[in-house]
């Protein structure tokens, strides 16, 4: 009995400490994670104001988290922006800027690293590093890339492709509606008509009927011959 309560014990501790194990190891994977949005990239107008947006998330939470921005300047990565968060929920006491134009719009409240780009110029185009590194997580370094295009104006869709796809299917669902009231007002016809013969079957039956003198017709009756 004794030995049976010590491998069930065994197992459960076992079981234990392979669900804690994995749940670390599935943590320690992404336990760091930047992102720049579904849509990583952006066309902007030359002279106007852009957002560059950057979040971050962590399953194990941040102690001292180092973050910034570069700018890939044809190979050179060139600082923008940069600072250390605290832990969770808590602003840095400093953010360093290093280029004009630039804000920083982000809060550590929401897990946001957005910066802004007042009035870019061409020479602004090209791709934007986020970068951050968590001291919990043994410095491992996590990065994601936000693509800016700077154009003189913005181009204009095309869509006379869209408009003759709707066009089509308005037009035969049109038809389709037209197709069903035609049905429909056909077999109210037809059964009004259907109705009006039957009612002309029945009143030239009952005229037949009373000149061969059936029932209901009235006829004299002839009188019985007398005998001699």
């Amino acid at each position: 009995m004794e030995t049976q309560r010590g491998r069930s014990f065994l197992l459960e501790r076992s079981s234990t400490c392979l669900l804690l194990i994995l749940t670390l190891g599935m943590c320690g994977v992404q336990a760091l994670e930047m992102s720049t949005g579904k849509i990583p990239f952006l066309e902007a107008v030359n002279g106007s104001d852009v957002l560059l947006p950057c979040t971050y998330a962590s399953c194990i939470g941040i102690k001292d988290l180092y973050f910034k921005w570069e700018f890939n300047d044809n190979g050179t990565m060139l600082k923008v922006i940069d600072a250390v968060i605290p832990t969770d929920h808590v602003e840095p006491s400093t953010v360093n800027i290093y280029r004009e134009r630039v804000e920083f719009v982000g809060s550590s409240k929401s897990n946001n690293l957005s910066m802004v780009l007042w009035n870019v110029t061409f020479e602004d185009a090209g791709e934007y590093t986020c970068f951050g590194k968590n001291p919990k997580e043994k410095d491992k370094n996590h990065s994601a890339i936000f693509t800016l295009y700077v154009v003189d104006e913005l181009r204009v869709v095309d869509n006379t492709l869209t408009i003759i796809i709707v066009s089509c299917v308005g037009g035969c669902i049109a038809l389709l509606v037209i197709f069903m009231l035609l049905k429909n007002f056909t077999l109210f016809v037809l059964a009004k008509i259907e109705e009006k013969n039957k009612e002309c079957l029945v009143s030239s039956s009952g005229i037949d009927n009373t000149e061969n003198g059936l029932s209901g017709s009235k006829t004299t009756p002839k009188p019985t011959p007398k005998k001699a």
